[in-house]
């Protein structure tokens, strides 16, 4: 028998794909409009993420972030103060590519990720192995500065539980230009349909391989459906900067929106072990 606690989630799941599915059908219309403009780049998710990891997180970079498909940033309608700092000096970079990056990092190694954040640093240890292209993808951009002082522009806190980053524009629709595509989407982590707590993974438009540079960060656990290429698992102090994050809440105070709290990455880097 379904408990009432079950069909609250079941329900709040089922919103969020239809959420995500809506947001992927404006993305690709806006997407085709602005190709005949420009050469522009499609965007995923989780969320994004991180809409709910395709659908749940979306992204517009043709999937380029599953996850990304996130509410556009909207004003905090919390009274609570931002946790956070006020953002290091800069501005996004305009960068996009046609083609995913030829392979350059050592697929036997290992390879650690620092967000330093407003909030806190959020490190990650990569899984290189099981996701070769994903990290490859992320030392490429990292490396070109791709993500620095970009926003992370959703957070979810009903029924999924992340925070969706990793778009240049903030609103869930940007990418790199080029997809990877799908991996490691059999993790003996993602056991019963969950993401664990600490788990890091892209964001897509629900597509297959449609992988961008939008990403979610896993802070309680999550069930999704093994769709979202989990990458790497965050440190504990980093874990720790994501929950007070998500104490801050989000704008729209349904579970569903940007968060409160000012979060930018103001540098991202990945370094080989």
């Amino acid at each position: 028998m379904v408990t009432q606690e079950q069909r609250r989630r079941q329900l709040a799941r089922e919103k969020f794909l239809r959420q995500q599915q809506r947001r992927t059908a404006a993305r690709r219309k806006s997407h085709m409009r602005n190709t005949v403009v420009a050469s522009v780049l499609g965007v995923v998710v989780v969320g994004s993420v991180v809409s709910y990891a395709t659908g749940v997180f979306k992204s517009d970079d043709k999937k380029a972030n599953a996850g990304a498909e996130v509410t556009p940033s909207a004003a905090p309608t919390s009274k609570a103060p931002d946790p956070c700092a006020k953002p290091a000096e800069g501005a996004v970079k305009s960068l996009s590519w046609k083609k995913e990056p030829a392979m350059a990092i050592d697929k036997s190694a290992d390879y650690t990720m620092k967000m330093a954040t407003t909030c806190g640093d959020v490190d990650i240890a990569l899984n290189t192995a099981a996701a070769p292209h994903t990290v490859n993808s992320f030392d490429f951009l990292a490396g070109k500065g791709f993500f620095d002082h970009t926003k992370c522009h959703r957070l979810t806190t009903n029924g999924i539980y992340v925070l969706q980053c990793g778009d240049p524009k903030g609103t869930g629709s940007g990418g790199p230009g080029y997809t990877i595509p799908d991996e490691n989407l059999k993790d003996k982590s993602l056991k019963g349909g969950v993401y664990p707590a600490g788990t890091v993974a892209m964001a897509n438009t629900g597509q297959k391989h449609t992988g961008g540079s939008q990403f979610f960060l896993v802070y309680q656990d999550s069930q999704l459906p093994p769709s979202y290429t989990p990458f790497g698992t965050i440190s504990k102090s980093g874990l720790a900067v994501l929950k007070k994050i998500a104490a801050a809440g989000e704008s729209t105070g349904q579970g569903d929106g940007a968060p409160n709290a000012t979060v930018v990455v103001n540098k991202m880097t990945v370094t080989k072990s």
